[in-house]
C-alpha cells in the first residue's frame, strides 16, 4: 500500500511517499480503507522538530504521521461487534501513540472509531476527529460546560476553534470568540455571540467574569486571560504543559484554575462527536483540500498559520 514514512525531523522533502506492508489487524481492531486524512498542527511540528518526533515516537523510525481519517471498514478482528466490513468510519487513532494515519489502509482499535454519519461527507468526518475532540474534552470533560456559561475562545477561526464556539452554542454557552478581523464573519457565522479582533482590541480590557476560556495560543494571550476569569473560573490551555510563572501567579491570586490538557482518543468522545454532526449541532469547516500525493504542500498550509478550520488530504 501507499504511505508517507519519515526517517528523520525535518521540511517537507523528509516524507517520503512509498510502498509498505498493509497492515495486520490486530484483536479488537479494524483495518480501515482511507478516503480522507486531516493534517493538525502537530503533524506539522512531529515533521519538523526531532523533539517533538522522538517525544511521540521514541526511536523507532521510519515512522508513518497522522490520526485523522475518515474511511469503510474492509476487515475486522477477534472480538469486534460494533462494526461489520462496508460500515463508513471515522476517528482519531491511537493518539497520544502511533496512529500511521497517512497510509492508504489504517488499523486501528474499533473503540477509537465512530460510524460516519450519513449526511457528512468524509471530508467533514476527517475534520471532525482531533480538533472536535479536543475541543469537546476541552470544555465538557475538563471544564463542565454548562448552559448560560460565558466562554471566551481564542483563535475562535482555527481548527480547534471554530468547531469549540459550535460545542459551546450547544451546550447553551454565551460565546465570546477572538481572531483577526477577516475572520470576523466567520466567527460569527459559527454562532458566536460576540467577536474581538486580537489584533487592534485589547479583550482583557473589554471583557470580565467569564466562566470559561479555551485557549489555544498560549503566551501573553494566556497570561491576560487571567483578568477576565471570574473568581473558581477555568483557563483550558492545549498549547504547552509549560504554564508561564506569571500566569501561575495571577491565576493563584484571582483564583482562578489554569488546566493544561492533552485530548485523547476515547470511545465516548468520537460516539458524542458522531452525534453532533449527524444533528447538525457542528459543521467542520474546510479550509482546503489536496490530493494524497500533495501531502507536502498540506503541511505547507498548515504551517502558514492562517487557516480558518481544516486542511484535508483525499486519497
Amino acid at each position: 500500500m501507499k504511505a508517507f514514512i519519515l526517517n528523520e525531523a525535518g521540511s517537507i522533502d523528509k516524507l517520503q511517499l512509498t510502498e509498505v506492508k498493509k497492515p495486520i489487524v490486530k484483536e479488537g481492531e479494524v483495518l480501515v480503507k482511507v478516503i480522507s486524512i486531516s493534517i493538525n498542527p502537530v503533524d506539522v511540528k512531529s515533521r519538523g522538530y526531532e523533539g517533538i518526533l522522538n517525544w511521540i515516537y521514541a526511536d523507532e523510525r521510519p515512522v508513518i504521521l497522522g490520526w485523522d481519517i475518515s474511511g469503510e471498514i474492509v476487515e475486522i478482528g477477534k472480538d469486534v461487534t460494533d462494526f461489520k466490513i462496508g460500515d463508513e468510519v471515522f476517528g482519531m487513532v491511537n493518539f497520544f501513540g502511533n496512529g500511521k494515519g497517512y497510509a492508504e489502509y489504517v488499523s486501528s482499535p474499533a473503540s477509537h472509531l465512530a460510524l460516519k454519519p450519513a449526511n457528512v461527507t468524509h471530508q467533514e468526518a476527517a475534520a471532525a476527529t482531533m480538533v472536535a475532540s479536543t475541543a469537546y474534552q476541552g470544555l465538557v470533560d475538563v471544564a463542565k460546560i454548562k448552559k448560560g456559561d460565558k466562554v471566551l475562545i481564542h483563535g475562535a477561526s482555527g481548527g480547534v476553534g471554530h468547531l469549540a464556539v459550535q460545542i459551546a452554542k450547544h451546550f447553551g454557552a454565551y460565546v465570546i470568540g477572538t481572531s483577526s478581523a477577516k475572520n470576523k464573519d466567520f466567527v460569527l457565522s459559527l454562532g458566536a455571540d460576540e467577536h474581538i479582533d486580537y489584533e487592534k482590541e485589547s479583550f482583557s480590557e473589554k471583557l470580565q467574569n467569564i466562566d470559561i476560556v479555551l485557549d489555544t495560543i498560549q503566551g501573553e494571550t494566556l497570561l491576560n486571560s487571567v483578568a477576565v476569569v471570574r473568581p473558581n473560573g477555568i483557563i483550558v490551555t492545549i498549547s504547552s504543559p509549560e504554564i508561564p510563572q506569571a500566569a501561575k501567579e495571577n491565576a493563584e491570586k484571582r483564583q482562578v484554575e489554569i488546566a493544561f490538557f492533552m485530548v485523547a482518543s476515547k470511545n465516548e468522545t468520537i460516539k458524542a462527536i458522531a452525534d453532533l454532526l449527524e444533528n447538525g449541532s457542528i459543521k467542520p469547516h474546510i479550509h482546503k483540500m489536496f490530493s494524497f500525493e500533495e501531502m507536502g504542500k498540506a503541511h505547507l498550509e498548515v504551517e502558514t498559520n492562517r487557516v480558518a478550520g481544516k486542511v484535508i488530504v483525499n486519497m
